[in-house]
């Protein structure tokens, strides 16, 4: 069974040891091929390589991929290693129905670890999930995908929340594979649960910032009821972008004395912001609580209101980028396991292209497909 919560695939997953520092071919091979050996014609690793080439060069559907691949040249088959025919050799590329059976099929949990970049030497990685909407389909609601991404914005892997329960219930598999040793976790108010806590400082030697919102109402309240106004740690910040200005005022308190009911908490955060459209002249007021095992000595009111603002991270360049540069949400692509692995393709070409030094990812997927029979494979490292 895959570690992928939602569904049972019918091979078992990958481990990771060892296998983080190896290119992606050699990474991909570790990945076990879901079909049966009868009537195989097209190589496994070939197939999933002309995908991730093609999300790369923009392709953002099947029909797509399978178009990128009927058009490739010789040379571009050989390098994805597709299969070959006759006496001369010639290069056979997979077609679009046989994309699109290996992707509905293929472990979704192993193709994203497998894909995802490995969190060591990352400060901190925020949580956060992301409706796959256009793959709703009559009764069947749509994919929800939780995803982790480090403060680098890379994307370390995701899996699919089942379709009866909610994000809380796949937190710890989502982390459970991967050394967080030192490593902030931040996630917002849904994550803000006990056994989060403990899974995270007891089990994984990581640190973590939550936020706290009514869901938690005695918690909130003893939030609220702290001294804030006693507080002499303080930080200032101000900022001007998208429209805006913004003033954030953060205040720091050590409740180690203070009862706080919530496992191995040392600080807790409240963020006052102040923003001001600079379009219309609105201005709006939102305080924000938050919690975390960090001292004082290893976070800063200024560093515990950067760790605050890395959560939208992932809002900000996976999710966002996921719904306007690849349209995600007007994706189509429904059953089995394509909305997931789909989802992950497409977080390997933001990876690769923020690798390849691409601040705007539409921009990065030009690039790319100005020549798209090589650039894409370049930047995906293969030979």
């Amino acid at each position: 069974m895959c570690r992928q919560s939602a569904t049972v695939c019918l091979v078992k997953p990958p481990t990771l040891a060892g296998v983080a520092v190896l290119p992606l071919v050699e990474r991909l091979r570790v990945l076990p091929d879901p079909r049966r050996r009868r009537g195989v014609r097209h190589p496994f690793v070939a197939v999933l390589l002309v995908a991730a080439s093609a999300v790369v060069a923009g392709a953002r559907s099947y029909a797509a991929i399978g178009q990128w691949s009927s058009s490739a040249p010789q040379h571009t088959l050989a390098r994805l290693g597709a299969r070959t025919v006759g006496a001369l050799s010639v290069r056979v590329p997979p077609s679009a129905a046989t994309i699109r059976r290996i992707l509905g099929r293929v472990c979704p949990g192993g193709l994203a670890d497998l894909t995802g970049a490995a969190p060591t030497g990352a400060q901190s990685v925020a949580v956060d999930g992301k409706a796959a909407r256009g793959s709703r389909h009559d009764q069947t609601p749509a994919a929800h995908l939780l995803a982790a991404m480090t403060d680098q914005g890379r994307t370390v892997t995701q899996l699919r929340v089942p379709d009866k329960t909610n994000e809380i219930t796949c937190f710890a598999a989502l982390l459970e594979p991967y050394d967080l040793t030192g490593v902030t976790v931040t996630a917002d108010a849904l994550h803000t649960q006990r056994a989060h806590a403990r899974f995270l400082v007891e089990e994984k030697n990581a640190h973590y910032l939550l936020v706290i919102k009514a869901n938690q109402p005695g918690l909130h309240r003893q939030m609220r009821s702290l001294p804030w106004k006693d507080v002499t740690a303080r930080r200032y910040d101000r900022e001007s972008g998208h429209g805006r200005k913004e003033t954030r005022a953060t205040r720091v308190l050590t409740v180690t004395d203070l009862g706080l009911d919530f496992p191995h908490a040392v600080q807790a955060v409240r963020i006052l912001r102040h923003r001001t459209d600079l379009k219309t002249g609105a201005r709006t007021r939102q305080t924000v609580y938050a919690i975390t095992d960090l001292t004082s000595q290893q976070a800063s009111p200024q560093r515990l209101g950067q760790l605050a603002r890395s959560q939208w991270t992932i809002e900000n360049r996976l999710h966002f980028v996921r719904d306007t540069t690849f349209r995600e949400d007007a994706s189509k692509i429904r059953t089995g396991h394509g909305p997931d692995n789909m989802a992950t393709l497409r977080n390997l070409a933001i990876n690769t292209l923020h690798d390849a030094g691409h601040s705007n990812i539409a921009a990065g997927l030009r690039h790319a497909s100005y020549e798209p029979f090589n650039r894409p494979l370049d930047l995906l490292g293969i030979a």
